[in-house]
């Protein structure tokens, strides 16, 4: 972008951004003719894209700001009067511990409320699945939560769900992007207390907050396994500076279990002072709760994300505690969850299991062998939330029992649409705790499960790719996979591509492509080689990163200690081979 162009988009920001602070960022960056910074804050907007924002917070059209979430906001509010009369419509607004959360909820609250929309703001930070929960039962039209989940410190984000509180799909994604894109004038708000004073802006709670915390505690299979037992399982938990505090701790100390919060993660900080990335998929962010579980002699440890739709654990094996991957954590809630429902008669006569295009197939196979039908989405938990909203419209249709994904998101319930660590937490300690009563760990039930279904074995890759020449390099290392697969990988010969942008599968033996997928376009590619192993590459529609899935497996019934070897060699010859097309 030319200096001129720059200056004058700087410049514009600058009469439209309300905060000083923001704007403060953006005057002195004009100051020191910092064109390299300004540019990377102007040189795009920031994209509202299917989800909503994310991104780096700060002054600039290209960062998280009042003035981007003012704006986004103006647009949500013209599709909201198109798709429903204002004076009948509300949205619910949610925020968890992130710097600035707190102002970017009240700024769309602001807005919300001058369009004549009514909007209930929580209090405080709440959890993402409660909010998902709180726009069903006050029958609102649409729900924000400001959140940018996992994501570093420096992030914010902005995600927006439909009335049944999934997150929007189409046709209302794309038609609330065409909204924000179209926001060029003065943006309808008016101050808090008049919006109080009109009735336009309600702040909520308790009225929420305890009938989350039932539901919660509803999910339970056997409750009367916790109520006879539940004192005897002792949880380490971490909040890693989020939401997660309050409803983890209350649902499963009313419960009846034991909880410890690792103290120096208790309380929300949006700095995330004691990790790097406030994400229990992250070994490092669960440290401390392991150090904790290992002093006080813990049965199960518990992290959960900023937002809390994420659930990670770690449990003991062989006298020491080790880290379950969320494919794992999959694997252990689909046999549980299958398997009691089933044993207790309660098992719907459709049973439903939903999972995505990078979840491990094991998944499945368990699923499948309760007899459940299974459906595979793309990434992406709206797409989960869609195909429970498309059963319910269906007559006689498939009952939803579980579904996930391999980042660490899981939904055992309806009543959120949502990835929902809190009743996932919850659900998580009850089979910890039935499995102890059957003589075994977590680890010793997932050893039966792989040796009954074969043993899998996952691994993540990410490469990150930053500022204007980064999405550049990004297009060019799509488009070169694309036009020339690779015919073998790690030693081992590629069958097949699936082009689920296409739609198509490229036989690439034959050379014979057919139109297959009956997915929505994504630009995602996945290679299946002649072992079955999987190899998926999918650039984040989140964060500017390429993410590199890889899923190897072995037959039924082999001996682990010849299986698990095995497949490490494969995974190792993968990651070694990703990492060179990487580089």
């Amino acid at each position: 972008m030319d200096n001129d162009t720059l200056i004058a988009k700087a410049k514009e920001y600058i009469s439209l951004e309300q905060d000083a602070f923001f704007r403060g960022q953006v005057e002195e960056l004009l100051e020191k003719n910092d064109t390299v910074e300004l540019n990377d804050r102007f040189y795009t907007d920031l994209a509202f894209g299917t989800g909503g924002l994310r991104g780096v917070i700060g002054g600039g059209y290209n960062r998280m700001n009042p003035y981007t979430v003012r704006r986004a906001t103006q647009g949500l509010a013209n599709y909201i009067k198109k798709a429903a009369a204002a004076n009948s419509a509300s949205v619910v607004i949610a925020y968890d511990s992130r710097n600035f959360s707190d102002l970017f909820a009240l700024e769309a609250a602001r807005v919300l409320s001058g369009n004549g929309i009514k909007t209930f703001l929580f209090t405080s930070l709440r959890p993402t699945p409660e909010l998902s929960f709180a726009v069903r039962k006050l029958g609102a039209t649409a729900g924000i939560v400001v959140t940018a989940s996992h994501n570093p410190s420096e992030y914010n984000g902005y995600k927006v769900c439909w009335e049944d509180g999934a997150q929007v799909v189409e046709p209302h994604d794309t038609g609330i992007i065409s909204e924000v894109r179209a926001v060029s004038g003065p943006i309808n708000e008016i101050s808090k207390e008049d919006a109080i004073s009109q009735g336009k802006l309600v702040m909520i709670d308790k009225e929420v907050d305890i009938p989350f915390i039932e539901m919660v505690k509803a999910q339970a299979i056997r409750p009367e396994l916790i109520r006879s037992k539940g004192k005897e399982l002792k949880v380490v938990f971490t909040p890693l500076h989020g939401t997660g505090t309050v409803p983890v701790q209350t649902a499963l100390s009313e419960m009846g279990i034991e909880v410890i919060t690792v103290e120096e993660q208790k309380e929300p900080d949006g700095n995330f002072p004691t990790v790097k990335y406030p994400n229990p998929e992250e070994a490092s962010a669960m440290r401390l709760a392991l150090e904790l579980a290992e002093r006080t002699g813990a049965d199960l440890v518990m992290g959960t994300d900023p937002d809390s739709d994420r659930l990670g654990i770690a449990a003991p094996e062989k006298g020491q505690l080790r880290l379950i991957t969320g494919n794992q954590l999959g694997v252990l809630l689909t046999d549980y969850i299958f398997s009691s429902k089933k044993a207790l008669g309660i098992l719907p006569q459709k049973p439903a299991f939903i999972s995505t295009i990078v979840t491990t197939e094991l998944q499945k196979l368990i699923a499948q062998n309760f007899g459940a039908l299974c459906f595979t989405t793309l990434t992406g938990f709206k797409y989960i939330g869609e195909k429970i909203r498309e059963f319910e419209s269906q007559k006689d249709g498939p009952q939803y029992v579980f579904g996930g994904e391999e980042s660490y998101g899981y939904l055992v319930n309806t009543e959120v649409r949502d990835k929902d660590a809190v009743s996932a937490a919850t659900l998580t300690a009850e089979m910890t705790l039935y499995h102890r009563t059957q003589g075994k760990s977590l680890f010793d039930r997932l050893r039966e499960i792989w040796f009954e279904y074969g043993y899998f074995q996952e691994t993540l890759i990410s490469k990150t790719f930053k500022g204007e020449s980064g999405l550049i390099k990004m297009k060019e290392f799509m488009d070169k996979l694309r036009t020339t697969p690779p015919k073998t990988f790690a030693g081992r010969s590629v069958e097949q591509m699936k082009d689920y942008r296409d739609g198509t599968t490229l036989n690439i033996v034959s050379g014979t492509t057919q139109k297959d997928i009956d997915l929505p376009s994504s630009n995602v590619l996945q290679f299946t080689l002649d072992d079955l192993s999987i190899i998926s590459v999918r650039p984040s529609g989140t964060e500017p990163k390429i993410k590199f899935y890889a899923s190897c497996r072995t037959e039924p019934k082999r001996e682990l200690n010849s299986a698990i070897p095995e497949v490490e060699k494969k995974i190792e010859a993968i990651s070694d081979e990703l990492n060179g097309m990487i580089d």
